[in-house]
């Protein structure tokens, strides 16, 4: 079995526009998001491994919020979560493969989480 890196932003929320939500209220519509990068990791870290040697964390974020197009209105919240994969795809050669799981938080009635996780493994 390979060795991997795993890294993770959870119940990170972001207001977006999309889906019946937006198109019916001409607002952003609140969305959880929790993405998740593999990337391969080096063979061993030492206590004095540089930073660069991982993801920032904050990347993660950014592909989840400032790095969606603002005023564009994503008619399926599929579509925000490849954009996000795509973002961070384009960011960072090492990242392998990328996970973005999101919930719909306005149309929650009980506390349910409506959502959908989306998964790409890089294309070579």
């Amino acid at each position: 079995m390979n060795d991997s890196l795993i890294l993770e932003v959870a119940d990170f929320e972001h207001d977006v526009l999309t889906g019946i939500y937006s198109e019916e209220t001409g607002k952003a519509q609140p969305l959880r998001f929790t993405i998740t990068v593999r990337l391969k990791p080096l063979a061993h870290y030492e206590a004095d491994t540089a930073l660069e040697a991982s993801k920032n964390y904050m990347d993660l974020k950014f592909a989840a919020s400032e790095a969606l197009p603002e005023g564009v209105h994503f008619k399926l919240i599929e579509a925000v979560a490849d954009h996000v994969c795509e973002t961070l795809f384009v960011q960072d050669t090492r990242i392998e493969a990328v996970t973005v799981k999101i919930v719909k938080l306005a149309i929650a009635e009980a506390n349910e989480k409506i959502g959908i996780t989306l998964h790409r493994e890089r294309r070579e």
